[in-house]
């Protein structure tokens, strides 16, 4: 972990009260810990926005496993782009649903491609994509301890 730093802030009385209440709400230990956690969203949507910026995120899409051939739609898409899927889970909601959770990585515009290329499937109902971080997981950060991969 980095080192860290102490600044101050100048806020208005009634954004200091509502920041309370979202430091409250969110059971957050501390302010600090909000503030660094809205840093972190900020930072990681500004990287997704910026299209060749590394990110992880996660496609949540609930289907209709019945509809005809639109399994296999979805694992020829994902095999397609097996440099940018992770993993996936997938999860029986019901009779006629699935949800399956995708796990994604690289550069944003890449991403959002993918997750529109499998939104349009016909039988999907639903997909959300939704970042989880900025940078590419694994060695790009300095540490004495090693990984076992």
């Amino acid at each position: 972990m980095s080192e860290l730093t102490r600044f101050s802030v100048s806020l208005e009385a009634d954004l200091l009260d509502a920041f309370d209440k979202y430091v409250r709400d969110g059971a957050f230990a501390t302010r600090s810990e909000a503030i660094r956690q809205l840093l972190r969203q900020t930072l990681t949507r500004d990287a997704f926005d910026a299209d060749d910026a590394p990110v992880t995120a996660t496609l949540t899409i609930v289907y209709d496993h019945h509809r005809p051939h639109l399994v296999e739609k979805l694992l020829d898409v994902q095999h397609d782009h097996a440099n940018r899927v992770i993993a996936s889970m997938h999860v029986h909601l019901d009779h006629d649903r699935c949800m399956e959770v995708i796990v994604l990585r690289g550069p944003g515009e890449a991403l959002r491609n993918l997750a529109a290329a499998i939104r349009g499937l016909k039988g999907v109902h639903t997909g959300t994509l939704a970042l989880a971080g900025a940078g590419e997981p694994g060695h790009d950060h300095p540490h004495p301890h090693p990984h076992p991969h």
